[in-house]
């Protein structure tokens, strides 16, 4: 079973920055897109962002200017460049791959990035 493993979590200060990078342990074949989404405590999980295989990008309007999705196709990796921090991005992020056949769908298993103020 392929897994994602997620990487570059930590603690920042605010107007700080992170890159978060994700990658498969194994080949995903058939990928659609890739996208990161996160989770504060006591809230629903919300879509940060997502980048398809053409290379369209979407952004939650929450971290439109400050974050930057990209990929490395080569290496079947995708990365969050996260900008201008706020105590409000506080959230464990999690990475998602999106296939066109079943599975639909890998998750990582999150990386906790907390904000200070």
């Amino acid at each position: 079973q392929v897994q994602l493993v997620e990487s570059g979590g930590g603690l920042v200060q605010a107007g700080g920055s992170l890159r978060l990078s994700c990658a498969p342990s194994g080949s995903i074949s058939w990928l659609i897109a890739m996208g990161w989404s996160r989770q504060a405590p006591g809230k629903q999980r919300e879509l940060v962002a997502t980048i398809t295989t053409g290379g369209s990008t979407n952004y939650a309007d929450s971290v439109k200017g400050r974050f930057t999705i990209s990929r490395d196709n080569a290496k079947n990796t995708v990365y969050l460049q996260m900008n201008s921090l706020k105590p409000e991005d506080t959230a464990v992020y999690y990475c998602n791959y999106r296939r066109s056949f079943a599975p639909y769908d890998y998750w990582g298993q999150g990386t906790q990035v907390t904000v200070s103020s």
